[in-house]
């Protein structure tokens, strides 16, 4: 065989390589990325005419569907308690702590009204942890609201939210404890509800 055409071959399968090789991050596209095309979605949402209110929380509830770890959120926000509880309990709890989360980020996107939105500091660890640093500019102030994400799938998802340096998650987290100590799973199961079925922002089951 000709030494060139040797030498190609195995340039070209060294390249195949590496490509195959290459970690995840490389392949996902970038947390910041992943991050602004759904809040992107929600600001055209937020800026549709002709379009209702329950109609648009429908829409923006289905972008963060798609970047919210719902799952994760729920077995950080009970912790210890998560292990604990029953696989039902744990599916119920879930169900509820979703529809708990969407609607708090509506009721963060009803204050919306044309502020602009910035893209801070993006910080990577493990390959597989995110924290993405953005910004909602009202009026000359700056907001800081950061977004904790990890790759899954090749996706990069949120798992929890910062506004002004309070972690969401660690809010529930520390409700919940206390909860579950004096009242039990259920207990907690219990309480959820009451306060979606009184929550306008609660969409059907």
């Amino acid at each position: 065989m000709n030494s060139s055409v040797s030498v190609k071959a195995s340039y070209i399968r060294g390249l195949l390589a590496a490509l195959l090789l290459l970690p995840a991050l490389c392949l996902a596209g970038t947390p910041t990325e992943h991050l602004r095309m759904t809040i992107e979605k929600v600001l055209t949402v937020l800026h549709e005419t002709g379009t209702d209110t329950a109609a648009k929380r429908e829409k923006i509830r289905a972008a963060i569907n798609e970047r919210f770890d719902y799952r994760a959120m729920s077995q950080s926000a009970l912790a210890r308690n998560w292990k604990k509880a029953s696989s039902d309990e744990q599916d119920h709890f879930v169900e509820l702590f979703t529809r708990m989360m969407q609607n708090t980020y509506l009721v963060m996107v009803a204050e919306y009204n044309s502020q602009a939105v910035e893209y801070g500091d993006e910080t990577i660890r493990k390959q597989k942890y995110a924290r993405v640093k953005t910004f909602i500019v009202d009026s000359g102030r700056r907001i800081p609201l950061d977004y904790k994400l990890r790759l899954k799938n090749g996706e990069w998802l949120v798992y929890d939210v910062i506004i002004e340096g309070v972690s969401m998650i660690n809010n529930y987290r520390s409700s919940y404890q206390q909860i579950v100590k004096r009242n039990g799973m259920q207990g907690l199961i219990a309480k959820l509800e009451t306060k979606l079925a009184s929550s306008p922002h609660s969409s059907p089951r």
